[in-house]
């Protein structure tokens, strides 16, 4: 176990009261809390704008410990239902934006909400699904351009006090959900506590980044997902700094204008966000990433080259690390001036991490295992899902779900996730050890290693490779990164296969879904490129 300091909270702790209203005991009325395109909103009108939601929510009926369903683009108006939500003792769930009716639908009834906020545009997803098949829903909300039939989120705030008192919730009180991305099923719901934000903060964000009230925060993650939450709201808010929000789509240009004009000094990526600022070219000049003091990665773990060309082009070191919905940020990460690129990082001090066989036993150093991570940030449970919950939650630690190993020196190495993983000649094999030799050829620009039968019903790699512009696939170059490949590693972990694809499929995260690659090539008379 790594020290630190004990963070200790009062046991009535609501976390409105720690994000929100101390600012205005600590004098930043006036000062800028989110910045959204021409729109700023100062920290004085971000506390009365929470207490009026609030109120709001009252007079809907809304009661503590119910389910508030927020499905909301990045604007101010997250901000003010997440915490105007909780200060009440509600329980507000971001869910993801990407979705389809019947995505939504499920986690309607799932959370039992009876208030959804939405945003206009999102708001024919909800309206498509037949009012007699949501049980609980009372009462839709829309932020922005609201019809006639459904209440005004601006109307509500204007005729509700801006004056309000915190409920009186526990630290260890639920706080709001997080569902997970339902990788291997319906997604599940994160319940996390009053107190999990405040540890993300202290461990990660202030220990890690060193924070402080003169950074600008910029995500490209969004809100609605555990890690743009810490990026883009929570974390600025715990120590009075800037918010920077894009509403819309993060594409590259977009990216580069916001941080050309808002001139953050925290930016915010996904590994494929990063490969796409990198293949999208400048033109009279280079774009200007000198105020970014730290740019961090997650989500998947960040190939070295990119780390390398990315430090090159524009002059900034990336921080990879790892974190989950359930532990709701960051539990693994590098440090500035440490950073080990292709590597995770070392485990946050406060945090303990192990990694383990089949059976729960500890490996020895360098051999891949089961990573198992306890944090004081980790939700307390699934709803309504104990079965689940007794098999990830084990006591105090939280099985990820990811294969790792450790080196000489601490730093851990992701191997994929546990289903990845397959045996190759008798050999357990990774893909990300594969993936990440063929990154480094100059003609990739992404690939993704799966695995599927040979002519013997047996194993083999299968590199899905998407090239760089100007490059162009071939028998000649698959055949070139097939020895390419083997200059680094054994023979059976050479692709036996390569496919050039345009792209590869991603979630809204910004994670292969090499189940579908799988599904797509599983068999060997589809073309293919083989040497």
């Amino acid at each position: 176990m790594t020290s630190a300091t004990p963070i200790i909270l009062p046991d009535e702790f609501n976390a409105a009261t720690y994000f929100i209203d101390r600012h205005m005991r600590e004098g930043r009325a006036g000062k800028t809390a989110i910045a959204s395109g021409d729109d700023c909103l100062t920290y004085g009108e971000l506390f009365a704008r929470v207490n009026q939601f609030g109120n709001a929510l009252k007079k809907l009926g809304v009661r503590m410990e119910e389910r508030v369903l927020m499905l909301l683009l990045d604007t101010p108006d997250f901000a003010i239902s997440f915490f105007g939500a909780i200060k009440t003792g509600a329980v507000p769930v971001p869910v993801n934006t990407l979705l389809k009716p019947a995505d939504y639908k499920y986690l309607l009834n799932n959370s039992r909400a009876r208030v959804a906020v939405v945003s206009d545009s999102l708001l024919p997803l909800i309206q498509a699904i037949p009012q007699n098949e949501l049980r609980y829903l009372e009462a839709i909300v829309v932020s922005g351009q609201a019809p006639a039939s459904v209440r005004s989120f601006n109307d509500l705030l204007q005729s509700s006090s801006a004056e309000l008192e915190a409920a009186p919730t526990r630290k260890d009180d639920a706080a709001f959900w997080l569902y997970s991305s339902g990788s291997t099923g319906p997604p599940k719901g994160c319940v996390h506590l009053q107190h999990d934000m405040v540890v993300s903060v202290e461990r990660y964000a202030k220990a890690i980044l060193k924070i402080s009230e003169e950074d600008r925060f910029f995500s490209v993650a969004k809100l609605f997902f555990a890690y743009g939450l810490g990026n883009g709201l929570y974390f600025p808010l715990s120590v009075g700094a800037m918010s920077i929000l894009l509403p819309g789509p993060p594409r590259p240009q977009s990216v580069f204008e916001i941080i050309e004009r808002h001139r953050p000094t925290l930016f915010f990526s996904v590994p494929s966000n990063y490969v796409k600022l990198l293949a999208h070219p400048a033109t009279d000049r280079e774009f200007n990433l000198s105020s970014v003091r730290h740019a961090i990665s997650a989500g998947e773990a960040l190939p070295a080259s990119v780390f390398h060309r990315f430090k090159e082009r524009f002059g900034v070191e990336i921080l990879d690390a790892i974190g989950s919905t359930e532990a709701l940020h960051m539990m693994i990460s590098n440090v500035p001036g440490q950073v080990r690129p292709g590597s995770s990082g070392k485990v946050l001090p406060g945090f303990e991490a192990k990694i383990v066989d089949d059976n729960d036993q500890p490996v020895s150093q360098g051999e891949v295992g089961n990573l198992l991570v306890s944090a004081d940030s980790t939700c307390v449970s699934y709803w309504g899902e104990h079965e689940k919950t007794k098999s990830t939650i084990a006591g105090c630690w939280l099985r990820t779900g990811d294969k790792y190993h450790q080196d000489e020196d601490g730093y851990f190495w992701y191997d994929g996730r546990s289903d990845d993983m397959l045996k190759v000649s008798g050999v357990w094999v990774s893909p990300i050890e594969i993936e990440r030799v063929v990154s480094e050829h100059p003609a990739v620009l992404e690939v993704a290693v799966v695995f599927r039968k040979d002519a013997d019903e047996l194993p083999k790699p299968l590199a899905c490779v998407v090239l760089r512009q100007g490059a162009s696939g071939s028998p000649q170059l698959a055949r070139e990164l097939q020895e390419f490949v083997l200059r680094s590693l054994p023979g059976y972990k050479r692709p036996r296969w390569v496919e050039f694809l345009p792209e590869l499929p991603k979630t809204a995260t910004g994670k292969v879904q090499r189940f579908k690659l799988r599904h797509a090539f599983a068999d060997e008379s589809q073309r293919d490129y083989t040497g």
